[in-house]
Protein backbone atom coordinates (compact mmCIF):
# COMPACT_ATOMS: atom_id res chain seq x y z
CA UNK A 1 0.00 0.00 0.00
CA UNK A 2 1.08 3.62 -0.51
CA UNK A 3 0.34 6.80 1.19
CA UNK A 4 -1.77 9.77 -0.39
CA UNK A 5 -0.80 12.98 1.41
CA UNK A 6 -3.99 15.09 1.80
CA UNK A 7 -4.84 17.21 5.06
CA UNK A 8 -5.40 13.44 6.58
CA UNK A 9 -3.21 10.51 5.96
CA UNK A 10 -5.32 8.29 3.33
CA UNK A 11 -3.81 4.76 2.67
CA UNK A 12 -4.55 2.88 -0.71
CA UNK A 13 -5.40 -0.77 -0.88
CA UNK A 14 -5.70 -1.88 2.73
CA UNK A 15 -7.14 -5.02 3.86
CA UNK A 16 -10.74 -5.17 5.70
CA UNK A 17 -10.41 -7.30 8.41
CA UNK A 18 -13.87 -8.96 9.47
CA UNK A 19 -15.24 -11.88 11.08
CA UNK A 20 -15.53 -13.99 7.98
CA UNK A 21 -12.37 -13.73 7.44
CA UNK A 22 -12.65 -13.11 3.99
CA UNK A 23 -13.15 -10.61 1.44
CA UNK A 24 -11.74 -7.70 -0.61
CA UNK A 25 -10.30 -4.02 0.53
CA UNK A 26 -10.51 -0.84 0.61
CA UNK A 27 -9.20 1.46 -2.11
CA UNK A 28 -8.36 4.22 0.77
CA UNK A 29 -8.58 4.02 4.17
CA UNK A 30 -8.32 7.05 6.90
CA UNK A 31 -7.70 7.06 10.65
CA UNK A 32 -8.50 10.20 11.84
CA UNK A 33 -7.38 11.34 15.04
CA UNK A 34 -9.52 15.00 15.54
CA UNK A 35 -13.14 16.03 14.60
CA UNK A 36 -11.14 17.79 12.17
CA UNK A 37 -9.60 15.51 10.53
CA UNK A 38 -12.83 13.42 10.62
CA UNK A 39 -14.42 16.70 8.73
CA UNK A 40 -11.75 16.18 6.35
CA UNK A 41 -12.61 12.90 5.61
CA UNK A 42 -15.80 13.83 4.14
CA UNK A 43 -14.97 16.81 2.48
CA UNK A 44 -12.70 13.61 0.42
CA UNK A 45 -15.48 11.50 -0.05
CA UNK A 46 -19.21 12.59 1.44
CA UNK A 47 -20.18 9.13 1.12
CA UNK A 48 -17.47 7.44 3.25
CA UNK A 49 -18.15 4.25 5.54
CA UNK A 50 -16.70 3.79 9.13
CA UNK A 51 -15.35 0.46 10.15
CA UNK A 52 -15.93 -0.80 13.28
CA UNK A 53 -15.36 -4.24 14.83
CA UNK A 54 -15.98 -6.14 11.31
CA UNK A 55 -18.48 -8.28 13.31
CA UNK A 56 -21.47 -7.49 11.40
CA UNK A 57 -19.74 -6.81 7.85
CA UNK A 58 -18.74 -8.58 4.38
CA UNK A 59 -16.90 -6.90 1.78
CA UNK A 60 -17.28 -8.12 -1.32
CA UNK A 61 -13.96 -9.55 -3.20
CA UNK A 62 -13.20 -6.81 -5.03
CA UNK A 63 -13.34 -4.06 -2.01
CA UNK A 64 -14.67 -0.97 -1.57
CA UNK A 65 -14.09 2.26 -3.46
CA UNK A 66 -15.87 4.44 -1.03
CA UNK A 67 -13.15 5.68 1.66
CA UNK A 68 -12.92 3.89 4.44
CA UNK A 69 -12.49 5.53 8.21
CA UNK A 70 -11.67 3.77 11.35
CA UNK A 71 -12.63 5.63 14.61
CA UNK A 72 -9.81 4.12 16.57
CA UNK A 73 -7.92 6.89 17.77
CA UNK A 74 -7.86 8.13 21.28
CA UNK A 75 -10.18 11.24 19.83
CA UNK A 76 -12.80 8.95 19.61
CA UNK A 77 -12.02 5.97 22.22
CA UNK A 78 -12.66 8.06 25.38
CA UNK A 79 -15.26 7.15 27.68
CA UNK A 80 -16.31 9.54 30.99
CA UNK A 81 -18.77 8.95 33.98
CA UNK A 82 -20.57 11.19 35.52
CA UNK A 83 -22.21 11.09 39.01
CA UNK A 84 -25.70 11.04 37.61
CA UNK A 85 -25.35 7.37 35.42
CA UNK A 86 -24.36 9.50 32.84
CA UNK A 87 -21.94 7.62 30.32
CA UNK A 88 -20.14 9.58 27.69
CA UNK A 89 -18.46 7.09 25.15
CA UNK A 90 -16.55 7.12 22.34
CA UNK A 91 -17.86 6.19 18.76
CA UNK A 92 -14.96 4.00 18.50
CA UNK A 93 -15.22 2.39 21.64
CA UNK A 94 -15.50 -1.66 22.33
CA UNK A 95 -18.84 -3.10 23.47
CA UNK A 96 -17.19 -5.93 25.57
CA UNK A 97 -14.80 -3.28 27.25
CA UNK A 98 -17.12 -0.56 28.09
CA UNK A 99 -19.65 -3.55 29.30
CA UNK A 100 -16.55 -4.30 31.65
CA UNK A 101 -15.82 -0.88 32.61
CA UNK A 102 -19.67 -0.29 33.87
CA UNK A 103 -19.53 -3.44 35.43
CA UNK A 104 -16.46 -2.33 38.03
CA UNK A 105 -18.64 0.83 38.59
CA UNK A 106 -21.53 -1.07 39.45
CA UNK A 107 -23.59 0.78 36.22
CA UNK A 108 -25.90 -1.56 34.84
CA UNK A 109 -28.31 -1.93 31.20
CA UNK A 110 -25.78 -2.98 28.66
CA UNK A 111 -24.47 -6.44 30.46
CA UNK A 112 -27.08 -8.58 28.47
CA UNK A 113 -24.90 -7.40 25.37
CA UNK A 114 -22.32 -9.20 26.58
CA UNK A 115 -20.43 -11.07 23.11
CA UNK A 116 -21.34 -8.66 20.92
CA UNK A 117 -17.95 -8.19 19.62
CA UNK A 118 -19.22 -4.21 17.78
CA UNK A 119 -18.11 -0.62 18.54
CA UNK A 120 -20.09 1.64 20.14
CA UNK A 121 -20.90 3.52 17.00
CA UNK A 122 -21.58 0.11 15.42
CA UNK A 123 -23.97 -1.09 18.57
CA UNK A 124 -26.09 1.92 17.91
CA UNK A 125 -26.23 2.27 14.19
CA UNK A 126 -27.56 -1.26 14.16
CA UNK A 127 -29.53 -1.30 17.19
CA UNK A 128 -27.25 -4.34 18.32
CA UNK A 129 -29.49 -6.75 20.83
CA UNK A 130 -30.80 -10.07 21.59
CA UNK A 131 -32.39 -12.35 24.21
CA UNK A 132 -31.46 -9.76 27.04
CA UNK A 133 -32.25 -6.39 25.71
CA UNK A 134 -31.21 -3.64 23.04
CA UNK A 135 -28.92 -1.01 23.18
CA UNK A 136 -31.23 1.37 21.91
CA UNK A 137 -33.13 1.24 25.78
CA UNK A 138 -29.87 2.62 27.37
CA UNK A 139 -29.31 5.57 24.79
CA UNK A 140 -29.94 9.21 26.57
CA UNK A 141 -28.52 11.01 23.15
CA UNK A 142 -26.18 10.79 20.18
CA UNK A 143 -23.91 13.24 18.99
CA UNK A 144 -23.24 12.89 15.22
CA UNK A 145 -21.22 14.21 12.25
CA UNK A 146 -24.01 15.15 9.77
CA UNK A 147 -23.39 15.14 5.74
CA UNK A 148 -22.51 18.78 5.56
CA UNK A 149 -20.42 18.24 8.70
CA UNK A 150 -22.07 20.25 11.12
CA UNK A 151 -22.27 18.59 14.66
CA UNK A 152 -25.20 17.85 16.23
CA UNK A 153 -26.77 15.91 19.34
CA UNK A 154 -30.23 14.16 19.20
CA UNK A 155 -31.56 13.33 22.37
CA UNK A 156 -33.38 9.30 22.59
CA UNK A 157 -36.61 11.06 21.84
CA UNK A 158 -35.52 11.86 18.83
CA UNK A 159 -33.86 8.71 17.27
CA UNK A 160 -35.92 5.70 16.37
CA UNK A 161 -34.90 2.66 17.70
CA UNK A 162 -36.52 -0.58 16.23
CA UNK A 163 -35.86 -4.13 15.47
CA UNK A 164 -32.23 -4.25 14.76
CA UNK A 165 -32.20 -0.20 13.17
CA UNK A 166 -31.78 3.44 14.23
CA UNK A 167 -33.29 6.49 12.22
CA UNK A 168 -31.55 9.56 13.19
CA UNK A 169 -34.70 11.71 11.81
CA UNK A 170 -36.14 12.10 8.52
CA UNK A 171 -33.81 15.12 7.48
CA UNK A 172 -31.50 14.54 4.53
CA UNK A 173 -28.66 16.26 6.46
CA UNK A 174 -28.43 12.69 8.79
CA UNK A 175 -28.41 10.72 5.66
CA UNK A 176 -24.56 8.68 6.14
CA UNK A 177 -23.97 10.63 9.41
CA UNK A 178 -21.30 9.24 11.55
CA UNK A 179 -21.94 8.59 15.35
CA UNK A 180 -19.24 10.25 17.32
CA UNK A 181 -20.14 10.03 20.63
CA UNK A 182 -23.31 8.41 22.42
CA UNK A 183 -24.32 9.20 26.24
CA UNK A 184 -25.62 5.96 28.06
CA UNK A 185 -28.09 6.35 31.06
CA UNK A 186 -27.44 3.27 33.09
CA UNK A 187 -28.68 2.36 36.62
CA UNK A 188 -26.56 2.00 39.71
CA UNK A 189 -26.03 -2.04 41.02
CA UNK A 190 -24.55 -3.91 42.74
CA UNK A 191 -21.11 -5.21 40.12
CA UNK A 192 -21.59 -8.68 41.77
CA UNK A 193 -25.39 -8.95 40.20
CA UNK A 194 -23.83 -7.33 37.03
CA UNK A 195 -20.96 -9.41 36.40
CA UNK A 196 -23.64 -12.45 36.60
CA UNK A 197 -26.17 -11.06 34.24
CA UNK A 198 -23.18 -10.47 31.80
CA UNK A 199 -22.04 -14.27 32.46
CA UNK A 200 -25.46 -15.58 31.74
CA UNK A 201 -25.89 -13.60 28.77
CA UNK A 202 -22.48 -15.14 27.09
CA UNK A 203 -23.37 -18.49 27.94
CA UNK A 204 -26.33 -18.12 26.53
CA UNK A 205 -24.66 -17.05 23.27
CA UNK A 206 -22.32 -19.59 23.58
CA UNK A 207 -24.95 -22.36 23.93
CA UNK A 208 -27.01 -21.33 20.92
CA UNK A 209 -24.54 -19.50 18.54
CA UNK A 210 -21.75 -21.59 16.65
CA UNK A 211 -19.27 -18.34 18.12
CA UNK A 212 -16.16 -20.51 16.76
CA UNK A 213 -16.86 -20.41 13.53
CA UNK A 214 -15.93 -17.64 11.08
CA UNK A 215 -19.03 -15.87 10.90
CA UNK A 216 -20.38 -12.54 11.21
CA UNK A 217 -23.13 -13.16 13.50
CA UNK A 218 -26.81 -13.88 11.99
CA UNK A 219 -27.22 -13.34 8.94
CA UNK A 220 -30.70 -12.55 8.78
CA UNK A 221 -33.19 -10.22 11.04
CA UNK A 222 -35.88 -11.96 12.43
CA UNK A 223 -39.09 -11.48 10.08
CA UNK A 224 -42.26 -10.45 10.82
CA UNK A 225 -44.92 -12.90 9.30
CA UNK A 226 -47.27 -11.59 6.78
CA UNK A 227 -49.44 -13.65 6.70
CA UNK A 228 -51.09 -16.93 9.03
CA UNK A 229 -48.23 -19.88 8.03
CA UNK A 230 -49.20 -23.81 9.81
CA UNK A 231 -46.67 -24.51 12.22
CA UNK A 232 -45.11 -21.37 12.11
CA UNK A 233 -47.48 -18.77 13.36
CA UNK A 234 -49.95 -16.38 12.91
CA UNK A 235 -49.73 -12.93 10.84
CA UNK A 236 -47.66 -10.27 12.80
CA UNK A 237 -46.12 -12.23 14.52
CA UNK A 238 -41.91 -12.35 14.72
CA UNK A 239 -40.13 -15.59 13.74
CA UNK A 240 -36.82 -16.80 14.08
CA UNK A 241 -34.89 -16.22 10.16
CA UNK A 242 -32.70 -19.51 11.38
CA UNK A 243 -35.96 -21.82 11.68
CA UNK A 244 -37.57 -20.71 9.18
CA UNK A 245 -33.76 -21.22 7.20
CA UNK A 246 -33.65 -24.67 9.05
CA UNK A 247 -37.57 -25.75 8.08
CA UNK A 248 -36.41 -24.70 4.45
CA UNK A 249 -33.88 -27.66 4.50
CA UNK A 250 -31.08 -25.65 4.13
CA UNK A 251 -29.17 -26.07 7.40
CA UNK A 252 -25.76 -27.35 5.98
CA UNK A 253 -25.96 -26.77 3.04
CA UNK A 254 -22.73 -25.66 1.22
CA UNK A 255 -21.85 -23.14 -1.55
CA UNK A 256 -17.70 -23.74 -2.43
CA UNK A 257 -16.33 -22.21 0.80
CA UNK A 258 -19.75 -20.84 2.81
CA UNK A 259 -21.81 -23.45 4.56
CA UNK A 260 -25.07 -22.69 6.45
CA UNK A 261 -24.29 -23.54 10.16
CA UNK A 262 -25.61 -26.72 11.57
CA UNK A 263 -25.73 -25.55 14.75
CA UNK A 264 -28.04 -22.33 14.02
CA UNK A 265 -29.20 -21.82 10.75
CA UNK A 266 -29.01 -17.98 10.76
CA UNK A 267 -25.16 -18.53 10.84
CA UNK A 268 -23.02 -18.74 7.74
CA UNK A 269 -19.82 -19.80 7.93
CA UNK A 270 -16.74 -19.64 5.73
CA UNK A 271 -13.48 -21.02 5.48
CA UNK A 272 -10.52 -18.62 5.87
CA UNK A 273 -9.16 -19.82 1.94
CA UNK A 274 -13.02 -18.95 0.69
CA UNK A 275 -14.58 -15.59 -1.25
CA UNK A 276 -17.12 -13.66 -0.25
CA UNK A 277 -18.99 -14.16 -3.66
CA UNK A 278 -20.01 -17.80 -2.00
CA UNK A 279 -21.55 -16.42 1.50
CA UNK A 280 -23.49 -13.65 -0.89
CA UNK A 281 -24.33 -16.40 -3.33
CA UNK A 282 -25.92 -18.90 -0.10
CA UNK A 283 -27.04 -16.46 1.40
CA UNK A 284 -29.04 -15.32 -1.86
CA UNK A 285 -30.55 -19.31 -1.90
CA UNK A 286 -31.45 -18.84 1.64
CA UNK A 287 -33.58 -16.16 1.11
CA UNK A 288 -34.83 -17.73 -2.32
CA UNK A 289 -35.89 -20.84 -0.31
CA UNK A 290 -37.58 -18.89 2.85
CA UNK A 291 -39.78 -17.17 0.19
CA UNK A 292 -40.51 -19.97 -2.01
CA UNK A 293 -41.33 -21.76 1.26
CA UNK A 294 -42.92 -19.46 3.40
CA UNK A 295 -43.56 -16.78 1.09
CA UNK A 296 -41.53 -14.81 3.70
CA UNK A 297 -38.86 -12.24 2.34
CA UNK A 298 -35.84 -12.56 4.85
CA UNK A 299 -33.64 -9.05 5.05
CA UNK A 300 -29.77 -9.02 5.69
CA UNK A 301 -29.14 -8.62 8.95
CA UNK A 302 -24.87 -8.61 7.51
CA UNK A 303 -24.04 -5.30 5.88
CA UNK A 304 -22.43 -6.14 2.68
CA UNK A 305 -20.21 -3.72 1.26
CA UNK A 306 -19.91 -3.60 -2.76
CA UNK A 307 -18.17 -1.47 -5.21
CA UNK A 308 -20.09 1.12 -6.67
CA UNK A 309 -21.91 0.39 -9.83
Amino acid sequence: MRTIRTSIEILEHVPISTWFGVGGCADAMATPTSLDELRACRDIDDKLVVLGEGANLLVCDEGIDRLVVRLSSPAFTQCAFHDNGIVSVGSGVTLPKLINLCERRGLAGIEGLAGFPASIGGAIRMNAGGAFGEIGDAVHSVTLVCKDNTLRTLHKDDIAFSYRETRFGNDAIFDDAVVMEVQLKLTPDDPNYIKQRKLDAMEYKKRTQPLSADSAGCCFKNPTLPHDIDSIGSKGLRVSAGMLIDRACLKGTEIRSARVSEHHANFICSSKDGCARDIIELMDLCQRAVHETFGVLLQREVVVWERSA
